[in-house]
């Protein structure tokens, strides 16, 4: 094992290094809207083979493959958490299909790709070919959140990413043992008993695990400041048990568990799920720097033309043809079959357990093993590129994103909201609004508005109510502590930065002003449900003004001098609420949405006249 002294940088710097260039990239990919994984994996590249800043084997030592599975292992559980059957809805047909007929399909599609045009030797391709069959979760979830889907075919190839993540691995383990068996000329009888005890005990484990979380947090037997601890040394231990007896089943322990938690009902399953997903960023960041930058010099200039051909035909043939069979006389539409067809980015388990069993087949004495880690590392960087660019640009061809323009999800149905829905509207924002009362939405129904009649904080919304056009939520009810609980509750989804609320009567008040945690931000001059709707019955109206190097905002204001700004959209179809302190971009196509006092107006007019 390489010491700190033998290397430039000690682990302590490597791992500040790691996550300065993860987040950084992360940060950067969002300012920019670029795909977050192309630019973690520059990052990785530059400050490793090219730069030879960083090098983790040499600065982390033995330590690198157990912290990447570890890092994996939490990954795959977080996206357990996510995978709730009730978001399946009409989903379930096509990911039952990509699982149960897909993974068959794609392990011998690959495999045959990998020798045919690859060059490799039966035993090397069926070994490897079962972990192509992983289209990497790690991948998947940074690009459905810059490509914002729909929610069908998102839930596709969610699901999909998740559960064939360790069904991949356990592929790979299967023929490797069949491999080594017959290499070894050992009993094929062992090794199908230790791989049927390794996959029972792992799916046994995570049954056992998820139940017995579940049933601790149920009952109260952990206390709520424990909570996160407690399961994260529990997800740790289960990886670890099963893992020691049978390689990489640890992976579909971690993911039965998380899957199981998902679906008991757990009160605070929504606090866990945010915690994870932080991390989970976190180590997908740090993880992809590691690998990226964890390649030599000359595996990379051992990439050739049949390299190319061999991810090409990956893309183009192997996955293809995996999908459109799966999904064969299914009910999935065909643009949502060509879609899922060309997203199958590779990640993090694919490289980990490619390095793993290529070295333990080269071993063996098959030789030709030793080009699975640079090829790996190839397919991963190919299809992380090319679906990073390309995945939504091929969403929106194909009619399959969410919306152009990110919209607004406004809770009350009143007349002030739906006067500002029908502005924004005109503006070509998606704009639904929700009321758990459906006499509240009569005039929205009227004015042509999408409305959701039911509580949108409610189990029925949060898995058939398809949120993903919307990016700002405003909460107008009549009733203060609801709009504040809306906000707070939609605050960690939405971001805090887009959620606003209507003042409440009593926040001026010491005695009853809430924290800031709380709520959301005010919208225009910050007034109560009481003064907006009594504007609104004075006769104001809500109405949207370009402005030009004819017409700007200081003539906005001249000609309405107590208008009261709302909002405003950019020329590229940016939306920003405003509220008491903002100030409107005064750019020229700029549109402003505001309240005007329209009585004052004609008044005004005839009095002229």
């Amino acid at each position: 094992m390489a010491t700190p002294t033998d290397v430039g940088l000690n682990p302590v710097t490597t791992f500040a290094l790691v996550g300065v260039l993860g987040v950084g990239a992360q940060w950067l990919a969002w300012r920019l809207n670029l795909p977050a994984i192309v630019l973690m994996l520059a990052a990785g590249l530059v400050v490793g083979p090219m730069l030879g800043i960083l090098n983790p084997a040499a600065a982390l030592g033995d330590l690198l493959q157990p912290m990447v599975a570890i890092a994996v292992a939490i990954i795959l559980f977080e996206g357990g958490l996510t995978l709730n059957f009730k978001s399946l809805t009409d989903a379930a047909v096509g990911v039952k299909r990509l699982v149960l007929v897909g993974a068959p399909i794609g392990w011998l599609a690959s495999a045959s790709v990998l020798h045919y045009v690859g060059g490799l030797s039966w035993a090397t391709s069926a070994v490897f070919g079962g972990i192509m069959i992983v289209t990497g979760p790690t991948v998947i979830s940074p690009l459905l959140r810059q490509a914002r889907l729909k929610r069908r075919p998102a839930a596709l190839l969610q699901w999909e990413a998740i559960v064939n993540d360790p069904t991949g691995a356990l592929a790979a383990v299967l023929a490797l043992e069949v491999v080594l068996v017959w290499q070894a000329s050992a009993s094929a009888q062992e090794a199908i008993v230790e791989l049927a005890v390794g996959i029972a005990l792992a799916v046994i484990a995570g049954v056992v695990a998820g139940w017995g979380i579940v049933q601790s947090f149920k009952q109260g037997w952990v206390p709520e400041y424990m909570k996160v601890p407690v399961l994260f040394v529990t997800v740790l231990g289960a990886f670890a048990s099963t893992d020691a007896v049978l390689h990489e089943s640890g992976l579909l322990t971690v993911t039965i568990m998380g899957v199981w938690i998902a679906n008991s009902k757990l009160p605070s399953h929504a606090e866990m799920h945010r915690f994870k997903e932080h991390a989970t960023i976190l180590l997908v960041s740090g993880v992809f720097i590691l690998l990226a930058s964890n390649m030599t010099r000359e595996t990379l200039t051992s990439l050739n033309w049949q390299t190319l051909a061999t991810v090409l035909a990956v893309i183009l043939i192997a996955r293809p043809v995996t999908v459109l069979a799966s999904l064969a006389f299914s009910n999935v539409p065909w643009a949502e079959r060509l879609l899922v067809a060309f997203t199958g980015p590779r990640g993090v388990v694919l490289v980990a357990v490619a390095g793993l069993f290529g070295d333990r087949l080269v071993q063996a004495g098959i030789s030709d093993a030793a080009q699975v880690s640079p090829l790996a590392f190839a397919l991963v960087a190919g299809t992380v590129v090319l679906h990073g660019f390309t995945l939504k640009p091929l969403a929106r061809l194909l009619g399959l994103t969410a919306s152009s323009s990110p919209g607004v999800l406004i809770v009350g149905g009143n007349r002030w909201t739906v006067e500002l829905g029908k502005a924004l509207t005109k503006l070509d924002l998606p704009v639904m609004i929700s009321d758990p009362n459906r006499s509240h939405l009569r005039d929205a129904r009227g004015a042509g508005l999408r409305v959701y009649t039911g509580d949108i904080l409610s189990e029925g919304a949060e898995h058939r109510l398809d949120l993903m056009p919307y990016q700002t939520v405003i909460a107008a009810t009549d009733n203060d502590a609801y709009n504040t609980l809306v906000a707070t509750d939609l605050a960690p989804e939405f971001g805090r930065e887009n959620v606003f609320q209507l003042a409440r009567e009593t926040s001026d008040s010491e005695r009853y002003a809430l924290p800031p945690k709380l709520g959301g931000r005010a919208i225009g001059a910050g007034e109560t449900f009481l003064e907006v709707q009594n504007r609104m019955w004075d006769g104001w109206e809500i109405r949207s003004t370009t402005l030009s190097d004819e017409f700007t905002l200081e003539d906005w204001r001249e000609k309405n001098p107590e208008g009261i700004l709302l909002a405003d959209i950019g020329p590229k179809g940016t939306l920003r609420i405003l509220g008491p302190d903002s100030e409107p971009k005064e750019a020229s196509d700029t549109r402003l949405v505001a309240m005007v006092p329209m009585k004052e107006h004609r008044a005004k007019a005839e009095g002229q006249a």
